[in-house]
């Protein structure tokens, strides 16, 4: 009910910006590709960093 109070770790914010590139790079493959070949690599970077900060977490 009050989840809106919550402040979101970051890799909550991480993973909705991945979510945004995912779906702005499928949504260009129709129109431009290249511009959806740059956004793929824009969450892949988010990817990675999402995954070094889990990494981190664990140890």
């Amino acid at each position: 009910m009050f989840n809106f109070f919550k402040k979101k770790s970051p890799i909550d914010v991480l993973q909705e910006q991945y979510k945004k590139l995912m779906k702005e790079g499928y949504d260009l493959s129709t129109v431009d590709r290249k511009a959806s070949s740059i956004k793929y690599a824009e969450a892949e970077k988010i990817q990675e960093q999402i995954a070094a900060l889990v990494k981190e977490g664990k140890k």
